[in-house]
């Protein structure tokens, strides 16, 4: 190809933001150049996702807005969790030239460069990787960096689709994390996010008693000058040890993200979650009492099937009395392929919108509360950029998922860790600081 250039376009989840900016990372270093717009590209990539039938649509419309774009002669593929569960329906869009399951993201750059583009066969489907090194060189230069450690998920909630998309448990290896975070350090990152589908089973794969707590030690003894945050967990498998962990270590955030579902004990049943509300309501209570000013962020979703009025009000209760600080709120949506799609008491969307808004409306008083509960007080954050929205200042996020806004020279961006106080309130999300 003379004109050697691509552009990803990314949908979904952090795990598909890292996997994308790796391929990104490994065409960069086999020369290929990143085009600002699909019109410049030679090779266009959607990163697709179908967690909901949103999400679907969403990507389905930025592949026909690819083929719509782009320049003479270029080429349109969709890669990930869409190609990998339901590739026949992407293969009946026209122009859209190939279609590569999640197993063949690791070897993508690999196609391209062998010019097997157009090959016959079309690659839907493949086995799962265990192998997602990726070159920490070609990241965009930020102070913060995502890095997959877990791929993959057995849990088979009734609604979810993801353990077809992404296959089962697999874990990086401890030498392999720490290699990378090692290379993260060395570029100059200050904090990283460890992610994956389902983070809480890391190393149930592996020999030797692996688990997600293991490496954390295995981090420590390593004394980098990361802060490091997890991404999302199930509430089961956040032992009192990893509490004890996250109170003690300054350099593990002091921030956790859960997902409840529901707050209904028969439908969070139907939905084959392993723990019941009264559980949900004594583990977060005994977190936030043990690790103060702790952000908990709460995932939720509302109409399920069989989700009455008295469903709903168990939920809301249950969340308005908890002391989290934000919530993800969540429609329900039928996947083909799942328990919950044969289901019947199908709520209708109008009823589901008007609970995801009450939910909304919950989560602003939510996160406005946790604000001003750390109002005040002194916090370590990471510099990140100029800000936007507030010109001539600088923006940075405490440990504790807190976005900052502050005054600092340009030379600060992506340097160090800084130590500010927190003033005044901004948009019901930003909090203003000093530094100290």
């Amino acid at each position: 190809m003379e004109n050697r250039s691509f552009k990803i376009i990314t949908l979904g989840c952090k795990v598909n933001h890292y996997e994308s900016q790796c391929i990104s990372s490994r065409l960069l270093k086999r020369g290929w150049k990143e085009a600002i717009n699909i019109e410049e590209a030679q090779i266009i990539i959607i990163n697709t996702c179908i967690v909901t039938q949103k999400a679907s649509h969403q990507s389905r419309q930025a592949i026909r807005r690819a083929i719509r774009g782009k320049r003479r002669g270029a080429l349109v593929m969709a890669i990930g969790c869409y190609a990998q569960v339901y590739g026949q329906e992407l293969e009946g869009i026209e122009g859209l030239d190939l279609v590569l399951g999640n197993g063949y993201k690791d070897i993508l750059d690999e196609i391209l460069e062998g010019g097997r583009v157009r090959d016959p066969n079309r690659y839907t489907k493949v086995g799962f990787s265990t192998n997602w090194s990726c070159p920490v060189e070609g990241f965009n230069v930020k102070s913060r960096a995502f890095l997959k450690i877990q791929d993959g998920c057995d849990s088979f909630c009734s609604y979810c689709i993801v353990p077809y998309a992404r296959g089962p448990i697999r874990s990086l290896s401890p030498e392999k994390v720490i290699e990378m975070l090692r290379r993260f350090s060395d570029a100059g990152f200050k904090e990283v996010v460890l992610t994956g589908v389902h983070l809480g089973r890391y190393g149930r794969d592996m020999i030797g008693d692996w688990t997600l707590l293991r490496l954390l030690k295995r981090i420590k003894r390593e004394n980098l000058p990361l802060r490091i945050r997890l991404s999302s967990l199930e509430l089961t498998e956040i032992q009192d040890e990893l509490i004890e962990m996250i109170l003690n270590e300054p350099w593990l955030c002091r921030h956790l993200h859960i997902p409840l579902q529901s707050g209904d004990d028969e439908i969070l049943k139907r939905m084959n979650r392993s723990y019941s509300s009264s559980y949900f309501r004594e583990k977060i209570q005994y977190i936030t009492y043990r690790i103060p000013d702790i952000s908990i962020g709460v995932d939720v979703m509302v109409g399920f099937p069989g989700e009455d009025e008295n469903a709903f009000k168990n939920t809301f209760n249950l969340l308005k009395e908890l002391p989290i600080s934000y919530l993800h709120v969540f429609i329900y949506s039928d996947r083909k392929g799942t328990d919950a799609f044969h289901m019947n008491g199908k709520i209708p969307y109008e009823i589901q919108h008007h609970r995801s808004q009450i939910l909304l409306k919950l989560s602003k008083e939510k996160r406005l509360g946790f604000l001003r509960g750390c109002l005040n007080k002194e916090f370590n954050v990471v510099v990140e950029k100029e800000s936007k929205k507030f010109p001539g200042l600088l923006e940075g996020l405490t440990d504790n998922y807190i976005r900052v806004i502050f005054k600092g020279e340009e030379g600060l961006l992506r340097k160090m860790l800084l130590k500010v106080k927190t003033i005044e309130i901004k948009d019901e999300r930003y909090v203003f600081s000093c530094r100290c």
